[in-house]
């Protein structure tokens, strides 16, 4: 049997370049190299790609070897390359997660290069990275998202523009507490929660140092759900889990570095009808977004009431050994191989279909 050629992407210049090595790790361990070959590409934290030697499936964090002698380089519709000449790939998995992995900065350029790759384009890329975007479609669908307002840099740099005039604004329409976040960062990074006014001059500035864009909304005394979403034109969802985090909310620390931060309760304990509403309502935001391959879709559900809101997608989520969306895809019915075995399969399909299309006018 022939193996298909996969190159495992990891690394990267994102603020998850750590997360990305576990992730990558995971996979690595649970691909099937029976049926795949795997060409392991580090990136470094500078951009620069490098072949990687294959490690150990034990090792929990991949490494990354900068040898200037295994340096790759992206040929603009010749795929990839080695200082030995053209590397044969057939799909390209990227485990990149944040900014220049799922942003579509990467897409676009695997797209130019001609290479098939799992997870979703470049257009959905961004509009799900961009969570002001994202929740502005959702709207316009009538799909639930708490209330938000969001502050450009360039705003905040007008003549006459003062911290506590933007607060008076905002407590006009929210109250206190407030989250305050990047719009277009993951795994909560840059993210505050303001509980006082003194505190949110500092909240918003040190948003502002890792995005021009901030999005800013109330806090929601809610559970946070989340749901595995895999497919191209028909996705579907699997059963939700839920988070307990044991920090003030599930921040960078809860999620990555803390081994208490949190718990996962999968399947979520939901009745048969809420855990329909969040599959039925992940389907449709990942749908309108137009997402490909997977993603997961991250829920507030209120404690008060019960109301159910759309937080943020996520079109490249954790793969470690405990991250919610393959534990979730697992909790479904989708084993972690098995699931590898479908993504890489629908990359495939979405290439072929879009290469069905003119380009050019005849």
């Amino acid at each position: 049997m022939n193996k298909t050629s996969v190159a495992l992407l990891y690394g990267g210049r994102s603020g998850e370049h750590e997360v990305s090595l576990r992730s990558a790790a995971s996979v690595y361990k649970h691909i099937d190299r029976e049926k795949y070959y795997i060409h392991l590409i580090g990136i470094s934290r500078q951009g620069t790609w490098y072949l990687q030697n294959a490690p150990s499936t034990a090792d929990e964090v991949l490494s990354i070897e900068e040898d200037a002698q295994m340096m790759i380089s992206v040929v603009p519709g010749q795929g990839l390359s080695s200082h030995t000449g053209p590397i044969s790939v057939d799909v390209v998995l990227p485990i990149l997660h944040g900014t220049f992995g799922e942003d579509g900065t990467l897409q676009g350029l695997l797209e130019i290069a001609g290479l098939p790759y799992v997870g979703a384009d470049v257009g959905a890329s961004y509009l799900s990275m961009d969570k002001d975007i994202t929740k502005i479609i959702w709207m316009h669908h009538n799909l639930p998202v708490v209330p938000f307002r969001s502050i450009r840099k360039n705003q905040t740099e007008a003549v006459g523009f003062t911290w506590n005039a933007l607060l008076e604004d905002l407590k006009k329409e929210f109250s206190l507490p407030l989250f305050i976040k990047p719009s277009q960062c993951g795994s909560s990074v840059g993210v505050s929660r303001v509980e006082k006014d003194e505190a949110f001059q500092a909240a918003m500035e040190k948003a502002l140092k890792y995005d021009r864009k901030v999005l800013i909304e109330p806090a929601v005394n809610a559970r946070e759900v989340e749901c595995s979403v895999v497919g191209n034109d028909t996705p579907r969802a699997f059963p939700p889990g839920e988070l307990e985090p044991s920090h003030e909310f599930y921040d960078y620390d809860a999620k990555y570095v803390d081994p208490d931060g949190a718990s996962l309760v999968i399947p979520a304990v939901l009745s048969e009808t809420e855990a329909l509403e969040v599959r039925t309502i992940a389907e449709k935001a990942y749908a309108v977004l137009g997402c490909s391959g997977m993603a997961r879709v991250d829920f507030f559900m209120d404690r008060n009431n019960g109301n159910l809101y759309l937080n943020e997608i996520n079109t490249i989520p954790g793969f470690t050994s405990i991250s919610m969306f393959p534990l979730m895809c697992e909790s479904g019915g989708l084993a972690y191989t098995e699931l590898l075995d479908e993504l890489i399969s629908l990359a495939l399909s979405k290439y072929k279909s879009r290469s069905a299309l003119s380009f050019t006018i005849k």
